[in-house]
């Protein structure tokens, strides 16, 4: 049975060391990067709450922003970590008791679909996590540490794995918890899911979900938004 009540942890926070400066709140065609998801999420019925972690010095800021966005659903921002896995830490201890499901986002993917949102949300349940992701088009080398080729990956095999991330909240807080125990540190929280045999399923992106990293993902994403008609 689909889980109900779904709340969403954003993570806004980070130097942008890669961008060049902290990229949350930088405009895309008027509007703060970050917010551009939160309003997505908050069109949704059923999402009934929204945490953002950003970084402490824009907690004000953020509040102000996104509190219009977010149409009543702005349950928490909090100050975030020093990793992207410790500030969904931190945002786990802000989400609602009520909300049984839990999706983590990545504040720099604006584009995101309320489509492809739905359809994570709706694949996930409990023991079993869900993952936006796109089949992989390039050749995968792995190389060694000094720069040689190893091996080269199945392509058919291959997901690039995006955002959101859902689970039901009980074992995105196990995953947590287990992961902080051990000490273990890992880029994605389905990461933290297979670690304690939680299955995990991907669904297939069916629209643009690009993040901005560098620079010229702006104005690749900015392009996509004029193309797709966002606004």
């Amino acid at each position: 049975m689909p889980l109900s009540g779904w709340c969403a942890i954003v993570t806004a926070a980070g130097q942008g060391r890669r961008f060049g400066g902290r990229k949350q709140l930088v405009e895309l065609r008027g509007r703060p990067l970050v917010e551009w998801c939160v309003a997505t999420f908050a069109a949704l019925e059923e999402i009934r709450a929204i945490v953002v972690a950003c970084e402490p010095d824009e907690l004000a800021r953020m509040i102000e922003l996104l509190t219009p966005a977010a149409a009543g659903k702005l349950a928490a921002v909090v100050p975030g970590g020093p990793t992207r896995q410790e500030s969904v830490a931190r945002g786990l201890t802000a989400v609602p008791s009520q909300c049984e499901g839990i999706f983590v986002h990545d504040g720099a993917r604006p584009l995101v679909s309320a489509a492809d949102v739905r359809a994570t949300l709706l694949a996930a349940r409990p023991g079993r996590a869900a993952v936006l992701a796109s089949p992989v088009v390039d050749t995968i080398k792995r190389v060694d540490e000094r720069g040689r080729v190893v091996e080269t990956l199945p392509r058919s095999e291959l997901w690039a794995a995006t955002t959101p991330q859902a689970f039901a909240a009980e074992d995105l807080r196990a995953a947590h918890r287990a992961a902080a125990a051990a000490g273990v540190l890992q880029t994605d929280d389905v990461a933290l899911a297979e670690r304690l045999g939680i299955e995990t399923v991907v669904v297939a992106a069916q629209s643009p979900n690009p993040k901005v990293t560098h620079p010229f993902d702006l104005d690749v994403v900015e392009r996509l938004a004029e193309s797709h008609g966002y606004r």
